[in-house]
């Protein structure tokens, strides 16, 4: 063996890869983007979700925060919490931050640019957490790409919101890395803070699957810990969750009256899901391109329509991973990945990342998926993974879905025997996107067998090779999943464009009455601006989802009350209903309207709109009041016609307030008719304030009456309000099931509700007082900082010193012969890390190449 050596080679730290890795996929993401973008005229826009919930969300708040208005959101729904609304959707994003300087016209236009900057920023993470477990940056740069344009990422630009998570994850692992390895004090506190403040849905999984990782971890006896040592970690956990206090506190609060958190997981449906195409399509979303949400075709039979369902990873599919998990027994990476694999495989596992919730949603999966690409880089950089088995099992694998589910018979609805288990009747466009998502995979695969056979033995040739190819096929899978999930959207360029980011309706008074729509798109009035009953939402108030279970209304995700309940747009004050031109129209032929007491008024934006003759303004009075529980001995598509009757009190509420009220006769049949309805609310609006008026911190409004009464109001009740009449504090009564009404004596009295979001200050003060001790813990940490102990790391029967007494560089400046050299890098080869990696390569001579070093980097 000849020995050559150069000794400046020796100590010169690797370039790292991380702006690379941050610019190659800022170029792939806008190569997805920017011509759709182009197309659309300078919009991104997509269907369902991100158009018709991320664009005007953003919009609303960012509106609302230029304003400084934190409190009460009168676009949300009937009206709801600004901060419990959107603590979950944007309000702690930092990518949301970033429009602020903008002007509120302009945000819609930055929707495209900011996904393309939150792809850029998943692959910039992912290579922190992969570069500390790989040789070499280019191994740890695939890793990062592959991360960020995995099946995961792709499918949820369907729902804006969840990149974030995707972004911050890497670093939460990356910083409990530190700490648990090398005590590093204060980053895992700070990626608490921040994965927590983000997102607190997506925290309480992330939790779960650190606490997975870090059992494994420890049992994989890769790690051994003190307890002292797993008191600072718990410690550092607790503090980032407090900082993140001001945001998680009144968001998570908010959120607890929730009803889809009131189911949990029990009997045969915790063990096994009710759809047994689920445990198919959990193992098909990891070979091919993900389905787009709501219109699968893999799996329609599955009813996960909008779980994220997503795993793929371009060019390798499961090759890697395969290749890694059978090379290494007993490994902690193949443990992590095949534990989620078991919980993903059972429903109360499955469940316990998003707190144990009924629904499917497979909105986790990019954790284990970020393991899942570190163990492909590694699988790469270990000569000793063999490859050819996971070869054969995942083009077995895709073969078999591709062929079972593309030619296998079944019969369609006459009776015919058909070839393929698709949906829609066999329709032309599911079976093209079904044989386009084969072809992608099938075609990656290919390359990779052919890219691997032909650099495999030069492993920086390959991983580059690999990369130029994993961005070429996450351009062209990312642009027919953009352009099949665009199919299904209203035209951008007729109905999107012109009547909702552009559209504009002027209405006099505004600020006295709601809106409804006609099949129109969800949220249309928040996207004109307009108070309105028809909203998409996900996190409301409490109170409105309650009030829409009595009318018998369900309100899941969405407040769309049927028109034949149509007296519920009476009780919440509606005056005008906006119906799409070329759309099903409001009105026949014949001039009936699909709801009573409706005239034409205008046509504005693309829009018919027409007016309500019976609207009933804010601020009415009743003479009579039904108790809850006698409310509810009626059919509940009744209800709402029986509010225009009587006010209704809650069974407690009754003796206290009913005093001029008179209890409604219950003892004769009601008259439901539409003459009886537009004497009803004849009778309410001669009764409605003579002034209304809202702003950022409430309403005010004046009013008349002839003797004491009680005035009700259609807005939430929520613990945040206080009330006050002609300046005097007053008693806020919850009424007609989930609103509010105050009581008033005789004359003018001017009512004035004001809104304080609940548990912000306290939260806050949490906060504040959580930094105070993160201060202290810092400075304390750089004060002890020399006196700390090592960390034992142990890798198989190796115990490795992570923390080194002596400089890597001087201790080859002693070397002279080839004999000294070897045994010195022998010597620091078995003290350093996964962190602090030493490759040897004998190739005719010998190199040293010495990576990370704490002192040279």
């Amino acid at each position: 063996m000849g020995f050559s050596y150069d000794k400046a080679m020796a100590i010169k730290p690797s370039k790292e890869k991380w702006l690379s890795t941050f610019l190659i996929a800022l170029l792939v993401a806008g190569a997805m983007f920017i011509p759709f973008m182009v197309i659309d005229k300078g919009y991104f826009i997509f269907y369902g979700d991100f158009n018709v919930q991320q664009i005007p969300f953003y919009q609303m708040c960012h509106n609302m925060v230029r304003q400084g208005d934190f409190g009460w959101s009168w676009l949300t729904d009937l009206g709801s919490d600004m901060v419990g609304s959107y603590a979950y959707y944007l309000i702690s994003s930092p990518f949301f931050w970033l429009t602020l300087p903008f002007p509120n016209s302009f945000v819609p236009y930055l929707m495209g640019p900011l996904l393309i900057l939150k792809f850029a920023c998943a692959a910039l993470t992912a290579y922190l957490y992969i570069r500390r477990f790989t040789k070499t940056p280019e191994a740890a740069r695939l890793g990062g790409i592959l991360y960020a344009f995995c099946g995961f990422s792709v499918y949820n630009i369907f729902f804006n919101s969840f990149h974030e998570a995707i972004i911050v994850f890497p670093l939460l692992l990356l910083s409990f890395e530190l700490i648990l390895t090398e005590k590093k004090h204060g980053l895992f506190a700070f990626c608490v803070f921040l994965s927590a403040g983000i997102n607190y849905f997506f925290f309480f999984g992330m939790v779960v699957f650190t606490v997975i990782y870090f059992i494994i971890r420890l049992c994989s006896k890769t790690v051994k810990i003190s307890f002292g040592h797993f008191m600072l970690m718990l410690f550092e956990a607790v503090l980032g969750l407090a900082l993140s206090a001001i945001i998680v506190l009144p968001g998570v609060m908010f959120v607890l009256g929730n009803n889809r958190l009131e189911s949990v997981q029990l009997g045969w449906g915790a063990i096994m899901y009710g759809k047994e195409q689920i445990y198919l399509n959990v193992i098909e979303c990891f070979f091919f391109p993900p389905d787009i949400p709501a219109r699968p075709v893999f799996f329609p039979g599955a009813n996960v329509k909008w779980s994220s369902l997503g795993g793929w990873l371009p060019l390798f599919s499961m090759v890697g991973v395969f290749a890694y998990c059978g090379a290494k027994k007993g490994n902690w990476i193949k443990r992590v990945i095949c534990t989620s694999f078991v919980f993903a495989m059972f429903p109360i596992l499955n469940s316990a990342f998003t707190a144990f919730n009924t629904s499917y949603y497979a909105r986790w999966f990019f954790m284990p998926i970020l393991i899942m690409c570190l163990a492909t880089v590694m699988a790469i950089e270990d000569r000793e993974v063999e490859w050819s088995s996971a070869f054969k099992w995942v083009g077995f694998i895709t073969a078999a879905f591709s062929l079972v589910i593309g030619l296998f018979p079944s019969k369609d609805s006459d009776g015919k025997i058909i070839f393929g288990l698709f949906t829609d009747s066999q329709s032309s466009t599911y079976i093209t996107r079904f044989w386009a998502t084969c072809a992608i995979a099938a075609v990656s695969f290919i390359i990779l067998l052919v890219i691997f056979k032909t650099f495999k033995k030069r492993d920086k040739l390959f991983i580059n090779v690999a990369v130029i190819f994993v961005c070429i096929i996450s351009v062209i899978y990312g642009t027919v999943f953009i352009y099949t999930g665009k199919q299904h959207s209203y035209d951008p360029q007729t109905i999107v464009i012109p009547s909702l980011i552009e559209g504009e309706v002027i209405l006099p008074d505004s600020d006295n009455y709601r809106i409804d729509t006609y099949d129109c798109a969800d949220n249309t009035g928040m996207s004109l601006g307009l108070p309105s009953i028809n909203a998409f939402h996900s996190t409301v108030s409490p109170s409105i989802t309650e009030f829409y279970e009595v009318v018998g209304e369900d309100r899941v995700v969405a407040s769309r009350p049927d028109v034949k309940n149509y007296a519920i747009r009476n009780l919440l004050s509606v005056k005008y209903v906006l119906n799409l031109e070329n759309e099903d129209e409001f009105m026949d032929e014949f001039g009936e309207t699909a709801m009573p007491g409706y005239t034409y008024y205008s046509t504005q934006s693309g829009y018919k709109i027409y007016e309500n003759q019976n609207y009933v303004p804010y601020g009415f009075s009743y003479d009579k009041y039904i108790s809850r529980t006698a409310l509810e001995s009626y059919s509940e598509k009744t209800r709402a016609n029986i509010m225009l009757k009587a006010l209704v009190l809650n069974d407690e509420d009754v003796e206290k307030y009913k005093g001029d009220l008179e209890p409604l006769d219950v003892s004769v049949p009601f008259d439901f008719s539409e003459e009886e309805l537009a004497n009803d609310c004849k009778a309410l609006a001669d009764t409605s304030a003579t002034l209304f008026s809202h702003d950022k911190d409430g309403f005010k409004a004046t009013v008349t009456r002839e003797k004491e009464s009680l005035v009700f109001f259609s807005v939430p009740f929520d613990k945040g309000w206080t009330a006050t009449v002609n300046g005097k504090e007053a008693e806020i009564v919850k009424a007609n099931i989930g609103f509010m009404a105050v009581n008033v004596g005789k004359g003018v009295s001017n009512i004035e509700f004001t809104f304080t979001t609940p548990y912000l200050a306290l939260g806050m003060q949490i906060s504040l007082a959580a930094l105070c001790v993160f201060c202290i813990y810092m400075i304390i940490s750089l004060i002890t900082r020399k006196n700390r102990r090592p960390v034992e790391y142990m890798e198989g029967d190796t115990l490795i010193e992570k923390w080194l007494s002596y400089d890597i560089a001087d201790a080859l400046e002693e070397t002279e012969t080839e004999e000294e050299v070897l045994t010195s890098i022998d010597k620091i080869a078995e003290e350093l890390s996964h962190k602090y990696p030493v490759s040897k390569e004998f190739t005719g001579g010998f190199t040293v190449n010495v990576t990370n070093n704490p002192k040279n980097s």
